[in-house]
């Protein structure tokens, strides 16, 4: 009898030491985000082409608003967000922002085409076929948006879908700013 006590208590102790690993793991993660993308802190540089053909370089933005969205066409709310995302550049083409959407672990450019043609979205994408770039933001999925002030560095982050509202509200703010 002493025995499967030994046991059952063995196999707790294993469990917790597995779900703190686990929590741990996760919250290093959290921090390291955080702290590595935090207000103020310099928007990593990338290149890409656009699936226009038109090459995209982020120091060539210096001096404006930068709204970086990384989204994936098999992503539910990278759908619910889309219609915002299009609605607010409309909203604010006339304020020189500029719209940058990246792919996020596409298994087919034409899934990306099919994503783009079924929301109108007229700002430019690009894939980012090896991760390079979501890997130099840090993106634990998708989708994640970075708003990158005029300064170069990252003014705003939202992990998770957005809204208009919430996007606006930013912008807003940095616009006022001068």
């Amino acid at each position: 009898m002493e025995e499967n006590k030994s046991t059952v208590n063995l196999g707790n102790l294993v469990l917790i030491i597995g779900v703190l690993s686990f929590v741990s793991v996760i919250g290093w993660a959290h921090f390291k985000q955080n702290n590595q993308f935090g207000e103020n802190h310099p928007a990593p540089n990338f290149t890409l082409t656009t699936f226009d053909g038109e090459p995209f370089n982020l120091t060539d933005y210096r001096g404006q608003i930068v709204v970086l969205n990384f989204w994936g066409s098999w992503c539910a709310p990278c759908h619910a967000e889309a219609p915002d995302l299009q609605r607010t550049y409309e909203q604010y083409a006339e304020q020189n922002i500029i719209f940058i959407g990246i792919t996020y672990d596409e298994n087919d450019v034409a899934d990306s085409h099919e994503f783009i043609a079924q929301y109108g979205i007229t700002y430019a994408n690009g894939e980012d076929p090896h991760a390079r770039i979501a890997n130099s933001y840090h993106i634990t999925g998708v989708p994640e948006t970075f708003i990158i002030g005029r300064d170069g560095k990252i003014a705003h982050y939202f992990p998770g879908s957005i809204t208009e509202t919430m996007l606006s509200t930013v912008l807003d703010s940095l616009l006022m700013e001068g």
